[in-house]
C-alpha cells in the first residue's frame, strides 16, 4: 500500500474517533442536564407542595422558626430582695409584640471582667391561671443556680400569670419557643452578661421547648433538661403524659380545634410525614453545636423516662457532646435526696461549658 494510502485510512480513522467521542460527550451531557433538570424540578414540586401543605402550620417547623428574627431586651427591673448572695427582681422582656414577664437573679459577688454567665430559665407545665413569677415552684432550683454564680433569667411564658399572650400549649405551637428565644437575646443585650456564656435550663413539658429553640438557634452553648417530654413527636404516642395537674385553659376550645384541624391534615406524628419531620427537633440533632445534660428519675408518674432514654439513643448517633443521669427516686421533680446530687451536676455541666 502506497504511503499517501496509508497517511488517508490513518486521518479517516482518527476522524472517526472523534466524532465518536463528540457524540458520546454530547449524549452524556444531555444526560446529565435532563437529571439535572429533573432534580431541580423535583425540589421545586415539594417546595411547592410543602408551602401550599403547611398553611398556617407552618411556624410549628424548626425551618420556619429558623427563618424568623429574634430580639429583645430587659426592662425595667423592679427589686424584690437581695440576700447577700444574689438579688432577686421583677423584670420583662418583649416577644412578638408581647410583654413576657420575668424573674431575674443577679449575683452580689464582683462580676467577671465579660459579664456573667447565664441560664434562661423555662418552667414546665403550671395551670396558667395559679402561675406565679415569685411563686415557690422553681425557687429551689433557680436558688441553687444563683448561688453558684448565674444569672437566672426564669421567664414566665406568654398567657403565664401577668404575661400577655394566650398560652398556646407546649407540643403543638411554638409561640413558647419563641418566648424562650427572645428571652435569649434579651439576655445578650444586658449589659452584665457575658453575651457568649447563656445556656438554657427547662423541666418537664420544657424538654421539648429547650431542645427546640437549641437546634433552632445551633450557638446556644449548654442546655439541661428535667423529666422532659416530646422529641420525636412519635414518643408522645408510644408513652404520653400523665399529668393530674393539667386544668383546661380559656382557650381550650379554640386550641382542640386547631388540634383536630392539624391532625386531620398531616395525621398522627410520623418519621415519614414530611411535616412531622420538620417539627421534630430530633430531626436536627446533628446540627447542635452546643452540649445537652438530661435528667430523669426512674419512679417519675407524669412524664415516663422512656423519653430520656429515647432521646439519649438519637444522642449517642451524633457527635453532641451530652450527658444522662438516671435516678432511682424522686418523681418527676427529682425531689429528695437526689435534688441536691442532680443540682450539682446541673451547675458542673453549666460552669463547663458557660464559664466565666
Amino acid at each position: 500500500m502506497k504511503k499517501n494510502q496509508l497517511v488517508s485510512i490513518k486521518s479517516l480513522l482518527f476522524t472517526l474517533l472523534f466524532l465518536i467521542i463528540l457524540y458520546l460527550l454530547v449524549v452524556l451531557l444531555s444526560n446529565l442536564d435532563s437529571n439535572v433538570w429533573q432534580k431541580d424540578s423535583l425540589r421545586s414540586l415539594v417546595d411547592t407542595q410543602e408551602k401550599e401543605e403547611f398553611g398556617p402550620f407552618e411556624k410549628m417547623t424548626i425551618p420556619y422558626l429558623r427563618s424568623r428574627r429574634y430580639e429583645s431586651k430587659l426592662g425595667e427591673k423592679k427589686l424584690i430582695e437581695d440576700n447577700g448572695q444574689y438579688t432577686s427582681y421583677f423584670t420583662s422582656y418583649t416577644s412578638d409584640g408581647l410583654k413576657i414577664n420575668a424573674l431575674l437573679t443577679i449575683p452580689t459577688e464582683d462580676m467577671p471582667k465579660n459579664g456573667w454567665p447565664a441560664i434562661v430559665f423555662v418552667h414546665g407545665y403550671i395551670p396558667p391561671s395559679q402561675y406565679l413569677t415569685n411563686g415557690e415552684a422553681y425557687s429551689a432550683y433557680v436558688d441553687y443556680l444563683a448561688r453558684n454564680g448565674f444569672v437566672v433569667l426564669k421567664i414566665d411564658l406568654r398567657g403565664h400569670g401577668e404575661s400577655e399572650g394566650e398560652p398556646g400549649g407546649g407540643y403543638y405551637g411554638s409561640d413558647y419557643v419563641v418566648d424562650t428565644l427572645n428571652a435569649y437575646e434579651a439576655l445578650k443585650n444586658a449589659d452584665f452578661v457575658n453575651p457568649q456564656s447563656i445556656g438554657l435550663w427547662g423541666h418537664s413539658m420544657a424538654g421539648n421547648i429547650v431542645l427546640r429553640s437549641m437546634v433552632v438557634n445551633t450557638d446556644i452553648k449548654a442546655a439541661v433538661i428535667w423529666a422532659g417530654a416530646v422529641y420525636s413527636y412519635v414518643d408522645m404516642q408510644k408513652y404520653g403524659i400523665r399529668d393530674t395537674s393539667y386544668r383546661p385553659p380559656q382557650n381550650a376550645s379554640l386550641l382542640q380545634r386547631r388540634r383536630s384541624e392539624l391532625f386531620k391534615k398531616y395525621g398522627s406524628p410520623s418519621a415519614q410525614s414530611i411535616f412531622w419531620r420538620q417539627v421534630a427537633p430530633t430531626s436536627f440533632l446533628s446540627e447542635i453545636k452546643g452540649a445537652i445534660q438530661i435528667h430523669h428519675a426512674v419512679d417519675d408518674t407524669v412524664v415516663s423516662i422512656g423519653y430520656s432514654r429515647d432521646l439519649l439513643t438519637l444522642l449517642d448517633k451524633t457527635s453532641v457532646p451530652h450527658e444522662f443521669f438516671e435516678y432511682e427516686s424522686g418523681g418527676h421533680d427529682i425531689e429528695g435526696e437526689n435534688f441536691q446530687l442532680a443540682m450539682q451536676r446541673t451547675v458542673d455541666f453549666f460552669k463547663k461549658y458557660l464559664p466565666k
